[in-house]
């Protein structure tokens, strides 16, 4: 329990560097939302506690849940909330300005930066982004494409819709698996995200309130809430939804949209049952709720289960409807910007209209791949199985192997495993784990709430000599994190919580 009255540090601050200017302050955040994203195990560790706030906050800002240029709290402020000394809060603002951090900004604060990256500075393992490689043979579609330049060029320049040819193919792949769709109801994004922040500026007004899964990708959330959603949390995890919990909230709330990923949900590996979605869909009726149906991996089964029916297919009378969103980023490549997003025709053409101010359509290059793609999909979604099916197995078998103590699920698809950690340490392990040379995604960047601090997402998409020496560093961190973690089960079993504090859930 922090005391009552800040204890005062031994250790000097370091002096402050001088006020510079910067951009504009785009945000602010409060001291107890500050705590609350901290986590209540940020002075777990057996060093410095100045050192220790610094190092979570640096995290916070490099995995985006401190937005750049957003204002901290006053070092008074923070350190009444934390039960800390001002100067512990003084030299941790002093050590995050050291590393680029943090700037003083006349009139405002401090304000957090994310700084460039120095020359040649990469981590060695990258374990914070679930993003696979180009699948085989797309190399050979951009030479047959690149060949072509001719046709490409009669292609028109501005699409907002996209090429006709293209959202044919599309539409065919939805009702062969049991959606009938014409080309009308379908347009070309620039990959699903673009679709997403597409559909969340079209269809929502400031204030209203959107249902999102908790965990859920991040990046969706976020796009939700630049159109000025309100969030409302529903859980999810390994073993699967809580759907009397969704159900609930949508009869309660009637949210404007529901944002669901339903297949390998990302980052739990979950799929949501036929009878669950038909629950769903009829509450999202009753509701008026517009579902919006994340589908970018609905094709990485690595167990040979085919995708079954889409979601939007429960949603096709007057007084339902859905938005399904689809990408080839997982399964041929990321760096291949060719997403959709298959809705009725109307709502098709108010995305249509909106589009513009935003961007003026998909290049017409990359639509020419993502044709070919499609002619040779069922292909390369074979290829892309194996090859995820192989490296998540390898992942299993290493984190069963060398981290006996974490809880690792079996997934039947996607492209990561949230990982159960036991201890609420994720931001810290994470931490560590950056300084020597692993990043890795703390369980709370999944949620809109701070929440889920035993959890870490591990994604399998690396080649096999990544994904062993990844394990290898998130073992030695885990050795060295276990004088903490051990001292955090005791405390849980044996003290409450303190003010604005969780307590630990074992």
């Amino acid at each position: 329990m922090p005391p009552s009255r800040p204890v005062p540090d031994t250790t000097a601050a370091p002096a402050p560097l001088p006020l510079v200017a910067r951009p504009a302050v785009r945000a602010h955040v409060g001291a107890r939302r500050l705590a609350t994203l901290l986590g209540p195990d940020w002075d777990a560790g057996r060093g410095a506690a100045y050192v220790a706030l610094a190092d979570r906050v640096r995290l916070l800002v490099e995995d985006g849940r401190l937005a750049p240029q957003t204002r901290l709290p006053a070092e008074r402020e923070l350190a009444e909330e934390l039960g800390r000394s001002r100067t512990t809060i003084v030299s941790a603002y002093a050590r995050l300005r050291e590393t680029g951090h943090l700037v003083s900004v006349r009139g405002s604060g401090s304000v957090t930066v994310l700084p460039a990256p120095r020359d040649g500075e990469r981590a060695a393992v990258d374990f914070a982004h679930a993003v696979p490689g180009p699948v085989v043979g797309l190399a050979d579609v951009l030479r047959e494409v690149a060949a072509d330049a001719e046709g490409v060029l009669a292609l028109g320049g501005f699409d907002v819709l996209g090429d006709p040819a293209l959202r044919a193919r599309i539409a065919d792949r939805y009702t062969r698996r049991g959606l009938p769709t014409t080309p009308e109801e379908v347009m070309v994004t620039l990959g699903a995200q673009h679709g997403l922040a597409l559909v969340a500026r079209t269809l929502l007004r400031p204030g209203d309130r959107v249902v999102v899964e908790s965990p859920t990708y991040p990046h969706g959330y976020e796009a939700l809430r630049e159109a000025g959603a309100r969030l409302v949390p529903t859980p999810v995890g390994s073993d699967g939804w809580d759907v009397d919990h969704l159900v609930d909230v949508l009869d309660r709330v009637r949210p404007a949209l529901a944002y669901l990923l339903p297949d390998f949900h990302n980052p739990t590996g979950a799929t949501l049952g036929a009878e669950d979605r038909r629950r769903v869909a009829a509450a999202a009726r009753r509701s008026g709720t517009v579902l919006v149906v994340d589908e970018t991996t609905v094709d990485l089964d690595l167990d040979g289960r085919p995708a079954g029916e889409p979601f939007a297919a429960l949603c096709t009378d007057r007084l339902a409807s859905a938005v399904t969103l689809g990408s080839l980023g997982k399964v041929a490549w990321g760096g291949l910007r060719i997403g959709w997003v298959r809705a009725d025709a109307r709502t098709v053409h108010q995305l249509a209209h909106r589009r513009p101010a935003g961007d003026l359509g998909t290049p017409a290059f990359e639509q020419r791949v993502a044709g070919v793609v499609l002619d040779r999909y069922d292909a390369m979604v074979r290829a892309r199985s194996e090859e995820l099916r192989e490296r998540r197995d390898l992942l299993v078998g290493l984190l069963r192997r060398d981290l006996p103590a974490w809880q690792v699920p079996d997934v039947a698809g996607g492209l990561c495993l949230w990982v159960d950690l036991g201890v609420p340490v994720s931001s810290a392990l994470a931490s560590a784990a950056q300084a020597r040379g692993l990043r890795v995604t703390a369980g709370p960047k999944f949620c809109i709430d701070g929440t889920h601090e035993r959890f870490l997402r591990v994604p399998f998409t690396a080649a096999p000599e990544v994904i062993a020496a990844g394990v290898a560093v998130l073992r030695e961190v885990w050795d060295d994190l276990h004088r903490d973690v051990t001292h955090l089960r005791r405390t849980a079993r044996g003290a409450a919580p303190g003010p604005h504090r969780q307590p630990l859930t074992l």
